[in-house]
């Protein structure tokens, strides 16, 4: 019997994984980086041990010392979670070589499935060696671990060899595994994968399909199960070839079979040798905790012969610490507020974030998966877009409004139009600010004027002076207050204040009653209802102006990579990469604004940046000539 379990993850991933253990009787024991040390995991867990470090290259891939730390507080197995170590047969080696349960299938069958080269192999599949103009677009992706991470599209073939290098060193940075491989790239197909479990008696079961076709940057957004709208005979076929991939190694414990469906044919992806982070779709849709079955089955204990029958429909969206509308740029600071309605009776929150925690720069920025359940798919949908939509996140900009127009955008209600090119056809649309900013902004306005005349006094007067202003963001506010101790709002025109409090607003608008929550932290910004406005100064700072071509770090990191040779006083033409920023898991190239001079150069391989750091300027020729002839006068 295991009785204490060591969980090699982190976040929300750990987290979820103690749940279980807890209400199976099992003590916990979690691993930290130094930059993990207040993290929830971490207050969670019984026990803790540190990793000495911050990047996952020193703490969380370091099998040797999560072995150690295993033994020294006295765990009996490991849990690998899904990511870092999850598919490393190496590491699987070096736990059971220790003395302790491995939560997972067999090093053999690891490295059978979770290496993306040699799963093909085995299934006859063979990837593209010598890429030609006819092959393109093609795939270029991480043999190991997933997430999007070591992936990119080529469309161009002079543009190959660049992205093979920068795939294999951001799969290295992440997996600590380099090897990348070129396959067809399918437009527009969807995403399913089937959810497998497997005991050590021969029993597999195939808990139905998942659809996971909403992806940025190829990472999952929203996921669902079952995958609606499969023709009957294609999903039978899904689920007998993943059964008999599993069976073909061998496979014990949780796994995923992923393929790309286009033109009613399936194409094989991957088999992802652990549990996945879209699990809970299908423990909702099959009433099962797949977590308390891998260690039903690692200790030995036969499945049932016949998995549980499915029921109603699951679906799930992930919440991210990233600006949709730049780039999907991954963002930072205090989560001062984390609110979602309904969470643990009709919504379930898996997340490694409370109010309260930093949200860093080391890991990937999912904040939290929300899941809801629903007799229907329709009733699933609307059902977590309205949890959303009324949760409170006060904090760093979250993709919390794309997740929303996304549920309810028609595309996605027509299981039809599902398909992985869903952002790119409508990302545009989905990121459009939501409407009633500007009735926020006269809320916020009217709740900072509620609190000053709280702290200081003051209201009507005889001799009524000019009209108070505020500005957040594009919008500007003009209120004066009344005899009767309420306000009246001049600019925008058409909203009657019904009453304002320092944390409340209720405004009439268009004949309409809306109430806004109004929080602020003193960082720069205003919580109004779902909305987060940015406080605009009554006076700019003009150390706040930059240079024009003047290159600002959009978000804080690492700069990974220089472009090769580039040095100041160098030609650069526009859209070229001049550097590489890493945050979050996530790569971000740094281009040139305009074709032009490098005139200054401030980043380099290693350099810590925060948000809105001057990495480089770029000068066009009008600027350098100019200052040219300044310097010759």
């Amino acid at each position: 019997m295991i009785t204490s379990v060591l969980v090699a993850n982190r976040g929300e991933i750990a987290c979820r994984v103690f749940r279980t253990c807890r209400e199976l009787g099992m003590s916990t024991v979690a691993v930290y980086s130094d930059a993990d040390a207040d993290a929830l995991h971490v207050r969670e867990a019984d026990t803790a041990v540190r990793l000495p470090g911050a990047a996952p290259s020193e703490t969380y891939l370091r099998g040797d010392l999560v072995v150690k730390a295993a033994l020294a507080a006295g765990a009996d197995a490991v849990h690998p979670g899904y990511g870092f170590l999850s598919e490393n047969a190496d590491f699987a080696r070096q736990v059971s070589d220790a003395g302790l349960v491995w939560i997972g299938p067999p090093p053999e069958a690891i490295e059978a499935m979770a290496s993306k080269t040699r799963a093909k192999e085995l299934l006859g599949i063979a990837p593209l060696t010598d890429v030609t103009e006819a092959d393109l677009p093609v795939l270029v992706k991480a043999a190991a671990g997933g997430g999007g991470r070591g992936m990119r599209i080529v469309r161009e073939l002079d543009r190959l060899a660049g992205e093979l290098a920068a795939a294999s060193a951001e799969a290295l940075s992440s997996f600590g595994d380099g090897e990348v491989f070129v396959e067809p790239y399918v437009e527009n197909g969807r995403h399913v994968e089937v959810q497998l479990l497997c005991d050590t008696h021969g029993t597999a079961w195939a808990l139905g399909t998942r659809d996971c076709s909403l992806q940025r940057r190829h990472q999952k957004v929203v996921e669902e199960a079952p995958a609606p709208g499969l023709p009957a005979a294609l999903e039978a076929s899904l689920l007998d070839t993943a059964v008999r991939a599993a069976k073909a190694v061998g496979y014990v414990g949780a796994g995923t079979v992923e393929f790309l469906v286009a033109d009613g044919r399936a194409h094989f992806l991957e088999m992802n040798a652990r549990l996945q982070v879209e699990h809970p779709v299908t423990e909702e849709a099959f009433g099962v905790d797949l977590v308390a079955l891998q260690l039903a089955v690692a200790e030995g204990r036969a499945l049932p012969p016949e998995p549980p029958a499915p029921r109603g429909h699951a679906i799930e969206a992930r919440l991210y610490a990233e600006d949709p509308a730049r780039a999907w740029a991954p963002q930072t600071g205090v989560l001062h507020l984390f609110e979602v309605p309904g969470e643990g009776r009709t919504v379930r929150l898996d997340t490694g974030y409370v109010s309260g925690d930093t949200i860093g720069v080391h890991y990937d920025p999912m904040l939290a998966k929300v899941i809801v359940h629903a007799p229907t798919r329709a009733e699933a949908v609307r059902k977590l877009a309205h949890a959303l939509d009324r949760a409170r996140i006060h904090g760093p900009v979250t993709n919390r409004d794309l997740l929303v127009a996304s549920l309810r955008h028609p595309e996605f209600g027509d299981p039809g139009l599902l398909d992985t090119g869903f952002y790119d056809r409508n990302l545009d649309a989905l990121t459009r600010p939501r409407s009633g900013e500007a009735y926020a902004a006269v809320a916020a306005a009217l709740a900072e004027a509620a609190a000053n005349r709280g702290r200081f006094g003051g209201g009507w007067r005889n001799l009524r002076s000019q009209d108070e202003t505020r500005a957040y963001g594009d919008h500007e506010v003009r209120y004066r207050p009344t005899r009767d101790g309420g306000y009246e709002v001049t600019a925008p025109e058409g909203v009657r204040v019904v009453s304002a409090a320092p944390d409340r607003a209720r405004l009439e608008c268009g004949g309409v009653v809306r109430d806004f929550d109004v929080a602020a932290y003193g960082d720069g910004f205003v919580y109004a209802g779902p909305h987060r406005l940015t406080v605009r100064p009554r006076f700019a700072d003009p150390r706040e102006q930059t240079a024009p071509g003047s290159l600002l770090a959009p978000m804080p990191g690492t700069v990974v990579r220089v472009a090769d040779g580039l040095a100041v006083g160098d030609r650069v033409a526009a859209g070229q990469p001049l550097l590489w920023l890493e945050a979050m898991k996530m790569e971000h190239r740094v281009i040139a604004p305009a074709s032009g001079t490098l005139t200054a150069l401030h980043a380099a391989p290693g350099r810590q940046v925060e948000v809105g750091a001057l990495l480089a300027v770029v000068s066009d020729d009008a600027t350098t000539e100019a200052a040219q002839e300044d310097q010759t006068v």
